[in-house]
């Protein structure tokens, strides 16, 4: 459960930082299933559930994504509906809770992939602002191993611009205003909730020790995709009712919100923002 202190200041800021909420057992069994999963895969010959870092080697074994653990691996799933974490979102997010995707950002050791500012929920349009980002850290995370940050107090504004020549790119192509940005360092079983409309990035990992981040996404039930073609199939696929009641009537406040338009099928955020260089 989230401290009032908590959930005032994702109210006010758009995120809120729990520091060690996890315990040091729960991670090293986390970091175990994850070293498993990734186990044997090479740029070459690689699962489909993974994204490999693209600079190495054929025989290279850099990870830098891992698709819907949560949704494909019972150790992952079950901390995903875990009380432990649900309990927090529903302070955040209301008891209704559909849990929208998860994924794991890896940032090896002195490679990983830069992430460029931009928000959420530009990718995913939905009827009202109830979604919410856990990113639970599995390492110790500093600056230089690339870790989150956030440009706070930007969540109730709107959308900021993420297209250029009529298509989106993934990224805020407007100017950001950097010097407001907060660098949220956490031990491991540090976990981060952030609101679907904060602006975030995070920097190439340049330290010797990797950044693994296991992220899943919340929203409320009563927090409908808007139609944006043959994309919103894609990102409801694994979507799952994890607490409460599917609501069958949309929650509705925004009065607009821009609709992603791709220039062609991108694989991840990566291959968008690096493709909008």
């Amino acid at each position: 459960m989230l401290t009032p202190e908590q959930v005032d200041q994702y109210t006010r800021e758009g995120y809120a930082l729990a520091p060690s909420l996890l315990d040091a057992a729960e991670v090293a069994g986390l970091v175990a299933e994850l070293e498993g999963i990734c186990a044997g895969n090479t740029l070459a010959d690689h699962s489909e559930k993974l994204e490999m870092e693209p600079n190495q080697p054929l025989d290279g074994t850099a990870v830098r994504r891992v698709y819907e653990p949560c949704s494909f691996y019972p150790v992952f799933e079950k901390l995903s509906e875990s009380a432990q974490l649900l309990d927090c979102v529903e302070g955040l997010v209301g008891p209704d809770i559909l849990r929208h995707y998860s994924k794991i950002n890896m940032k090896p050791a002195e490679i990983g992939s830069v992430v460029e500012w931009h928000q959420d929920m530009s990718y995913y349009p939905l009827t009202n602002g109830d979604s919410v980002a856990v990113l639970i850290y599995f390492d110790d995370t500093t600056i230089e191993n690339g870790c989150l940050q956030v440009i706070p107090r930007c969540h109730e504004q709107p959308l900021m611009n993420h297209g250029a020549e009529g298509f989106f790119q993934g990224k805020i192509t407007e100017p950001v205003d950097e010097s407001r940005a907060v660098t949220l360092e956490g031990e491991a079983g540090s976990v981060i909730f952030m609101h679907g409309m904060t602006p975030h990035a995070s920097i190439t990992n340049t330290s010797k020790k990797a950044r693994r981040t296991l992220i899943i996404s919340y929203r409320a039930s009563d927090a409908y995709p808007l139609f944006c073609g043959a994309d919103t199939a894609v990102n409801v696929q694994y979507e799952k009712l994890v607490r409460g009641v599917r609501r069958q009537v949309a929650r509705i406040t925004y009065s607009q919100f821009p609709i992603p338009k791709q220039r062609q099928t991108t694989a991840s955020l990566y291959e968008l923002q690096e493709q909008s260089r």
